[in-house]
C-alpha cells in the first residue's frame, strides 16, 4: 500500500486572542489576589498612629501585633531610633479600634521565656478622653529572662542552706540526737515524767504526791456528802419555817388580818377626827361670837355704871333737899 499523508489538524480560530485573553485573566487574578492581601493586612484602612518609645527593641519586627484584652488592635509599622538613643515603635492602629486607648492607657511589652516579645495595652477607665493620633507614650517592659540569674543565685543560696543543715557537727544533728534521747527516755520507766523533771526518783516523788491529792480528795468527797446531809436537814427546817410563817395558819396571815383590822381603827379614827375638825370649826364660831358679846356687855356695863352714877347723884341731891329721909338704900330691880 502507498504511504497515505498524516492528518494535520486543523488551525484553532482566534488562538493569538484566546491567548491573549488567558494573559489578561492571569494578570487580573494576581492582581486581585494581590489586592484581597493588602486588603486583608489592612493596607486600604484608615488607621491612626501610636509612638511607644523603649529603651531597647530587641525581638521588635515590623508586623507584630499590639493586643487589648487578648485581640489585636494594631501593628507595629515600622521601627525607628531617637536621637536620645531611644527605639521609637510606630503602631498602626485601625480606625475602628481606636476607641479602646485613652489618655490614661497604660502600654507594656513583655519578653517571655519563649519567642519574640508581646505588645499589650490596658485601659482602666473607658470614659477617659480617647487617645489622639500621633500620640507618644513610654512603654513598660517584662522580662521574665532577666529573673532568671536570680533565681538561679537564690537557688544556690537554698542548697548551700540545707548543706550546712544537714553536716555532720550542724546544729540540726545535735537536735535530732537529743530527740532520740528523749525519745530513749520517753520508752524508759519513767516515761514522760521523768523526761519533763529529769529523773526517774523526781517522777516517783510526784506519783508519790498524786496518790496523796487522790487520798485527799476522797476525803474530802467524804465531808462533801456529809454536807449535803446536812444541807437537806436544812432544806427540810426552812420548809417548816416557811410553812410556819407563810402557811395558811401561819403568822403571816394573822399579822395581815391584825393589818386589816388596824386599817379599819384607823379609818374609824379619821373619821372622828373630822367630826372633831366640825366641833372645832363651830367652837371657832361660837368663841367668835362670844367675843362679840363680850364686847357688847362691856359697852352695857358702861352704860350701867353711868347710869347708876346718875341715879345716884339723884338720891345724894334728893337727900339733900329731903334732910328728914335717912335711909338713902335704894333698891334695884
Amino acid at each position: 500500500m502507498a504511504d497515505q499523508p498524516e492528518s494535520i489538524p486543523p488551525p484553532v480560530p482566534n488562538l493569538e486572542l484566546k491567548a491573549r485573553l488567558l494573559v489578561v485573566v492571569m494578570v487580573l487574578l494576581v492582581a486581585g489576589a494581590v489586592a484581597y492581601l493588602m486588603y486583608a493586612r489592612g493596607a486600604f484602612e484608615r488607621t491612626q498612629e501610636l509612638v511607644l518609645i523603649a529603651d531597647d527593641s530587641e525581638g521588635v519586627v515590623v508586623g507584630m501585633d499590639m493586643t487589648f484584652s487578648g485581640f489585636p488592635i494594631g501593628r507595629v509599622g515600622r521601627i525607628e531610633l531617637s536621637g536620645d538613643g531611644n527605639a521609637r515603635i510606630i503602631v498602626n492602629v485601625p480606625s475602628k479600634d481606636a476607641h479602646w486607648l485613652r489618655t490614661s492607657s497604660v502600654f507594656t511589652m513583655e519578653n517571655g521565656l519563649v519567642g519574640g516579645p508581646r505588645f499589650r495595652a490596658f485601659s482602666g477607665v473607658l470614659t477617659d478622653p480617647p487617645l489622639p493620633d500621633g500620640a507618644e507614650r513610654k512603654v513598660l517592659r517584662g522580662d521574665a529572662a532577666a529573673e532568671i540569674p536570680k533565681m538561679i543565685a537564690s537557688v544556690r543560696d537554698l542548697v548551700n542552706n540545707l548543706s550546712a543543715l544537714t553536716a555532720s557537727d550542724a546544729p540540726l544533728g545535735a537536735s535530732l540526737h537529743s530527740l532520740q534521747t528523749a525519745t530513749e527516755r520517753l520508752n524508759g520507766p519513767g516515761g514522760a515524767l521523768g523526761v519533763i523533771l529529769g529523773s526517774e526518783a523526781e517522777a516517783k516523788k510526784l506519783t508519790l504526791a498524786l496518790d496523796r491529792v487522790n487520798t485527799l480528795l476522797a476525803r474530802l468527797d467524804g465531808l462533801v456528802v456529809k454536807a449535803d446531809g446536812i444541807a437537806v436537814k436544812t432544806d427540810g427546817m426552812v420548809s417548816k419555817a416557811d410553812t410556819q410563817v407563810f402557811g395558811p395558819s401561819g403568822v403571816m396571815t394573822e399579822t395581815r388580818a391584825t393589818v386589816v383590822q388596824l386599817n379599819g381603827l384607823l379609818a374609824d379614827a379619821r373619821n372622828s377626827l373630822k367630826k372633831v375638825d366640825a366641833v372645832l370649826v363651830e367652837a371657832q364660831a361660837i368663841a367668835g361670837n362670844a367675843r362679840e358679846a363680850t364686847n357688847d356687855l362691856g359697852t352695857l356695863r358702861a352704860e350701867v355704871d353711868a347710869s347708876l352714877r346718875k341715879v345716884e347723884q339723884l338720891v345724894n341731891e334728893i337727900n339733900r333737899k329731903w334732910p328728914f329721909k335717912r335711909d338713902t338704900e335704894i333698891k334695884l330691880p
